[in-house]
């Protein structure tokens, strides 16, 4: 597989992002972008990242339930989704679950030693890098 890869980790009021480069050989979190996850500036955000990145792959976090059924916020992410894929129809853009990638993210804050305010500002972005480094093992 060749081409970049984008995550997202797709939020109410914050989205996470972290990308690998074409080689998909490193992985690394983004700066996250605040704003409403239903927003058109979103979608915006994301086709410029796509751009300057060369991505070929864009995976989304999908939360499903601990049962693996999807609940309201799987839901919206799906919309999100299909707005995504008609926005950049060059782009393979895919779900991956995204059970505990939050705390996994903020297990991984800690051992690297950031503290509570950091880790919170820090959180969407290294959850998008967990759904990331799980999609690449699965591919």
């Amino acid at each position: 597989m060749a081409g970049s890869v984008l995550a997202i980790d797709h939020g109410e009021r914050r989205t996470g992002f972290a990308a690998t480069g074409p080689r998909r050989i490193a992985a690394h979190p983004l700066e996250a972008w605040s704003g409403p996850g239903d927003s058109t500036a979103l979608l915006e955000r994301v086709a410029e990242l796509a751009a300057e990145r060369e991505v070929a792959t864009i995976v989304v976090g999908l939360p499903l339930n601990m049962d693996g059924s999807e609940g309201p916020r799987a839901a919206a992410v799906r919309v999100f989704l299909a707005r995504l894929s008609e926005r950049l129809p060059g782009v393979e853009v895919v779900a991956q679950d995204e059970r505990l990638s939050t705390k996994e993210a903020e297990e991984l804050l800690r051992e690297a030693g950031h503290l509570r305010a950091e880790l919170r500002a820090r959180r969407d972005s290294w959850s998008a890098l967990v759904i990331l480094r799980d999609w690449l093992r699965e591919a």
